[in-house]
């Protein structure tokens, strides 16, 4: 079946609604050139939102065994789908308010393809699903009870994804019943992956059980292609973690990799997101965004509005965690 392609030239179809000083900027075509030609790319190379580290140092066994970028990701992520202690992915996550789990979850190839599931619930790997969307059909998102029928389809298991801790914590917040959104890890992270194999291919996903004790039926940014992830091989690739909704509003991957391809490095690309972002949220201190990107070198970069954003970089020169600078700064 011939796939889907998504924003295939999006640097040329996305030209008349981006803000004048990208408009200005993208009279000077030389600058991709740069990008992938300042240095000896750096291949394979992983990284991954916050301190994941078992997650990081299975995509890189992936890589580093001559493993597709694509396979990479998926098992990356796999591992914090999978880990029950990890309450903001899979199995474990934070329920909904109405006490159920619901899982969100997308992954981009080299070739624009990609797929995405959201708020499926009793699929252990949404990622896993949201990559058979990506290769068995002819869309790219499945929602709700669809994204579940299609994963039983392809041979998913259903099982229970809410544990028995995140339960009675659900029960202990239905006595207050108050909407919170802490800063950092606590109840709306995700992990997002991007990847370089030794071919050069990048490839992209992200996967969260979104915020906790959200309305029911509420996604967030992370399954949105160009939202909470974006990959473009010319030029990088981009994901999101924290709230969601205000990475939607600025398109916010999407947006990182446009102005990488326009030559920043992806350190000044994340800290333009962030400060789009806030930009639109003047003075606003009470919800957490951080961005990650590489690019096609195999540069990598982080900001984030509030201290404590890290993410993990796994390549050759070792398996580093790098604390990001931020928007606000430590009091």
């Amino acid at each position: 079946m011939k796939r889907r392609k998504f924003l295939k030239k999006s640097s040329l179809s996305t030209a008349g609604i981006m803000a004048t000083p990208i408009i200005a900027s993208c009279k000077d075509n030389t600058k991709t050139d740069k990008i992938a030609t300042m240095q000896e790319a750096i291949k394979p190379i992983v990284i991954c939102t916050w301190n994941f580290a078992n997650a990081s140092a299975k995509a890189w066994q992936v890589l580093d065994s001559g493993g597709s970028a694509l396979d990479a990701i998926e098992q990356g992520v796999m591992v914090e789908e999978n880990d029950v202690d990890n309450q903001t992915v899979g199995t474990g996550g934070r329920p909904d308010r109405d006490g159920n789990v619901t899982l969100d979850a997308c992954i981009m190839d080299k070739d624009a393809n990609c797929g995405s599931v959201l708020a499926m619930q009793n699929i252990a790997n949404p990622i896993s699903v949201a990559r058979k969307v990506m290769e068995k059909t002819p869309h790219i998102f499945l929602a709700g009870k669809g994204a579940e029928q299609f994963a039983y389809e392809q041979g998913f298991k259903k099982v229970n994804l809410l544990t028995e801790k995140s339960k009675q914590e659900w029960l202990e917040w239905k006595k207050k019943s108050q909407y919170e959104t802490p800063i950092n890890i606590e109840n709306h992270d995700t992990i997002g992956m991007l990847a370089i194999d030794k071919n050069g291919a990048i490839a992209g996903g992200c996967t969260t059980s979104g915020m906790a004790y959200k309305l029911a039926g509420r996604v967030g940014d992370s399954p949105i292609i160009g939202a909470g992830l974006f990959v473009d091989n010319e030029v990088g690739g981009a994901t999101a973690t924290g709230v969601g909704e205000e990475v939607v509003r600025t398109v916010g991957s999407f947006l990182i990799v446009e102005l990488m391809r326009q030559g920043k490095s992806p350190q000044e690309a994340c800290e333009e997101g962030v400060k789009r972002i806030m930009a639109k949220n003047k003075d606003r201190k009470d919800f957490q965004i951080g961005f990650i990107a590489i690019n096609k070198n195999g540069e990598t970069g982080g900001y984030c509005i509030h201290p404590g954003f890290t993410y993990r970089e796994y390549s050759q020169k070792g398996h580093e965690n790098k604390l990001v600078e931020s928007f606000y700064k430590k009091s």
